[in-house]
């Protein structure tokens, strides 16, 4: 069977979150579903993401083949990359996989495909133009499931799944990792350093520390968390209620309801509560964001300069990859930080991408694709990490991408000054 994963037009609403990767790599509950997908057992597995994403998805993902679907298999299922990782969606791709030709397709709740099954044949003319795939399902498959297929389509939707599905996911990834239950509801991987004098509350879900992690003196977490491959917490540390500190990560303070992509540090103290951060990102010390409204009603954020209700009441920030902060720098509530970029102090507003953003010292200026190619190779160096052609590539197609947002925000060229 042909397995197709495909971005599609929508993938755009879910900028900063998606600026830098291919949806499918969206860690939510712990989980993404690109691994789930190359799990999968017989499959030929192709991927079709945005142009200038290609090059890097061939490299991180080579279990993948981004280019030709296998003509023996006569049917291919296709699937939205921004279908939510979780036992529903794995269920009914399992499901197609067992009855190809009986299963009918899935539809988000806007309306567009998220899971079907098509003749190969008909999906080979197309596969380079993933937005004609809806062509190729009839208009009586919309209405035969009820529910729509759990899909992100606004930022806010990771938060929303992240808690929704943290836990039956968190159960997967036990049983996946064949991670040892130490005491009730406590997970320990046997290469985790995990110091005698933390403290662990799992009343409400377990606590998982996957291999290599490290948990320092005095730390408290309170499940549902997932501290993942050599992640760090440090010292007299909050971490609580749906954190997912995915790999490589470094985190202290408070931290609460948050998705923390590779590399990425939260490691002094602050708050950061309801949020998404992609990798590579730092936030400086005293960094806080607010996740509640003063008068406790349901957030509303601005997204490509639309103003949309999320329909909850917490909602942090949701910062881009590359991304940092000096200290004591303050996000309000539902603000998106885009990719590249500097902060500095009060942050009230959506920040655009490769910009230094002062506004309480009125500057907000370019920072041009050098400054963060350098910046790269000095992270990328911190953490033994290769610097490679396509990594240097996506800064400079990032840039290109976002000079939109830089020209509605009337950033200027020039270096920040004090």
């Amino acid at each position: 069977m042909n397995v197709f994963v495909f971005e599609d037009s929508q993938v755009s609403r879910l900028y900063p979150i998606t600026t830098a990767r291919p949806a499918f790599s969206i860690t939510c509950g712990c989980l993404r579903l690109v691994d789930f997908l190359a799990s999968l057992k017989d499959v030929t597995l192709v991927a079709a993401v945005r142009p200038y994403l290609q090059p890097i998805t061939s490299r991180d993902h080579n279990n993948i083949l981004t280019d030709q679907l296998n003509p023996a298999h006569t049917h291919t299922i296709v699937i939205n990359a921004r279908c939510v990782p979780c036992k529903e969606t794995f269920a009914a791709i399992h499901d197609r996989l067992d009855n190809e030709r009986e299963s009918v397709s899935a539809f988000d709740k806007l309306g567009n495909l998220a899971i079907g099954i098509v003749e190969t044949s008909k999906l080979l003319g197309l596969k380079n133009s993933t937005e004609n795939i809806s062509e190729l399902f009839d208009d009586t498959d919309s209405s035969s499931e009820a529910a729509p297929c759990p899909s992100f389509c606004l930022p806010h939707d990771v938060i929303h799944f992240n808690q929704k599905y943290f836990n039956e996911n968190l159960e997967l990834l036990i049983k996946q990792r064949n991670i040892a239950q130490k005491q009730d509801g406590l997970f320990i991987a046997d290469s985790a350093n995990v110091d005698q004098n933390i403290s662990v509350d799992t009343c409400e879900g377990p606590v998982v520390v996957d291999a290599g992690a490290k948990i320092k003196p005095f730390a408290y977490l309170k499940g549902p968390v997932y501290v993942g491959p050599n992640c760090s917490v440090n010292e007299h540390s909050s971490i609580k209620d749906f954190v997912c500190l995915t790999n490589t990560v470094k985190a202290g303070g408070e931290i609460e309801a948050t998705v923390i992509e590779p590399y990425s540090n939260k490691q002094h103290h602050g708050f950061l509560g309801h949020s998404y951060l992609g990798s590579w990102i730092n936030l400086g010390a005293g960094t806080c964001n607010s996740d509640l409204k003063n008068t406790y009603g349901k957030v509303t954020a601005v997204y490509g300069g639309e103003k949309v209700s999320t329909g909850m009441q917490f909602v942090g920030c949701f910062i881009g990859d590359y991304s940092k902060s000096a200290i004591n720098a303050s996000i309000y509530t539902g603000k998106s930080i885009g990719v590249c970029s500097m902060l500095y102090g009060i942050v009230p507003a959506n920040v655009p991408s490769f910009v230094n953003y002062a506004r309480s010292f009125d500057q907000i200026t370019e920072v041009p694709p050098e400054v963060m190619i350098t910046t790269q190779s000095r992270m990328f160096a911190r953490r033994k990490v290769e610097q490679r052609d396509v990594d240097i590539q996506l800064i400079k197609d990032m840039f290109e991408l976002t000079v939109a947002q830089r020209q509605a925000a009337k950033a200027v060229p020039g270096q920040i000054s004090f």
